[in-house]
């Protein structure tokens, strides 16, 4: 009996182990960053290095097959030239022949609802040497400039977002009502708006904040559609950042590196005291969520007028793409994909105008109130009302530090303005804020 389970041990120990297969491979190619994606059947152990002169990246993955023919990937818009497979052993070797030197990066997915187990394959251009990014743009140009507004689509390649029962993505459609955006604000005097995806590729979401950053813009817009398990879940909804996430947003910033000597609000951290340099990060972020809130509201306010909304307020979480913390950031769903009159209307080319057209009402009326220093919406008005500023209601939180930032004057003038003795406020008090 012994000798037999011995020999039998001995037959499974000496069996082949199967082979995983890569049952299909994808590449997405974005101005900055490529992904390439194999679906296998099942999890592997791979290697990931490159070789220079010339330049390459090698996938090496263990005890797997290739089913897929490479020689079907358009590479014409991408950094790679030719890809290249061969086995020895069992084992795969994938070579990408790169047009120039990348930054690679590799890892493995779990099985979702539409995909398998995927290795992911990441290929960015190379970061240059980091530089400040000035975000007070009046202090360095002395020229009067136009508001950007960034735009972000969100998911892309990949990410497909949401699904509808009809099949509508919601990649594709928050990418049509971004266009839109786009072309509506191109249109206004003093916007301009700025794409963070312009086709169909993945952006990851620290990539989407810190291009916001780059192209120095004074509004973030991420355009995204709902879904829930129950078909009935429907309307319009508002996101910015919460306060749990912008404490978790701080830490990261003083804690790393490469942020320490970018701009706050127009302050570099990096010759600061820590406890200086979170006080200076705290007072930027309250600030930015606060006027998040305010043009939160007025896009609210005017989605309510074309479609019904999920809650009747503006809405907190922690999501990454809004944690910048100088840049007032709003999420917004424009519906629930898989309600099916919902993802109808979002398919319909006409709603999407209507969508678009309530984000810009939204958008003008808050730079109407609010137009940053320096830009061609603040120039003062000449007539009686030249004098008279814009006009502040206090919210919960607010702090008059923090307002004075947010309009980048002293607290001093906003006091002698509105005739405040101290820093004292009241939920509902109205504040002037003065033209410098």
């Amino acid at each position: 009996m012994q000798r037999s389970l011995l020999i039998l041990l001995a037959l499974t120990l000496s069996l082949p182990v199967s082979a995983a297969t890569i049952e299909g491979v994808r590449l997405w190619s974005g101005p900055d960053q490529n992904r390439l994606v194999f679906d296998l059947n099942g999890p592997v152990s791979h290697k990931l290095f490159v070789l220079h002169s010339p330049e390459r990246v090698v996938v090496d993955i263990k005890n797997a097959r290739l089913l897929h023919d490479l020689g079907r990937l358009d590479l014409s818009k991408s950094f790679v030239h030719r890809v290249r497979s061969a086995t020895h052993n069992g084992n795969l070797r994938v070579v990408l022949d790169m047009r120039g030197k990348v930054q690679p990066k590799s890892f493995l997915l779990k099985p979702t609802q539409k995909y398998g187990h995927r290795l992911v394959i990441d290929l960015q251009e190379p970061s240059s040497k980091p530089t400040v990014t000035q975000r007070s743009v009046q202090a360095t140009t002395g020229k009067v400039r136009d508001v950007i507004i960034a735009i972000d689509a969100g998911h892309g390649g990949d990410d497909p977002g949401a699904s509808g029962r009809h099949g509508t993505r919601e990649k594709d459609v928050v990418l049509a009502i971004a266009r839109r955006l786009e072309r509506l604000i191109r249109q206004e005097r003093g916007m301009r708006p700025v794409m963070i995806r312009t086709g169909d590729y993945y952006v990851s979401l620290r990539k989407r904040m810190q291009k916001a950053r780059d192209m120095k813009a004074d509004l973030f817009i991420s355009i995204h559609a709902d879904a829930f398990r129950d078909g009935r879940a429907r309307g319009a909804s508002v996101w910015v950042l919460s306060q749990k996430g912008a404490s978790s947003e701080a830490g990261r910033w003083l804690a790393e590196s490469e942020n320490s000597a970018d701009l706050i609000g127009g302050v570099s951290l990096d010759d600061k005291d820590d406890l200086l340099a979170s006080v200076l990060l705290d007072l930027s972020q309250n600030a930015t969520i606060a006027a998040s809130l305010d043009v939160g509201g007025l896009m609210l306010g005017e989605l309510k007028r074309i479609t019904k909304v999920h809650k009747p307020h503006v809405e907190q979480a922690g999501f990454v793409v809004l944690k910048s913390p100088d840049i007032p950031s709003i999420l917004v769903e424009t519906g629930f994909i898989s309600n099916s009159r919902e993802e109808r209307n979002l398919r319909d080319p006409n709603y999407q105008r209507k969508l678009a057209s309530a984000m810009l009402r939204g958008v003008r009326s808050y730079f109407t109130r609010n137009a940053p220093p320096g830009t061609l919406l603040a120039l003062k008005p000449s007539g009686p009302k030249a004098k008279s500023g814009r006009k502040y209601v206090i919210r919960r939180g607010d702090t008059l530090s923090g307002i004075a930032q947010k309009y980048r004057i002293s607290q001093k003038y906003l006091r002698t303005a509105n005739n405040l003795s101290g820093d004292r406020l009241k939920v509902g008090q109205t504040l002037r804020i003065p033209v410098m």
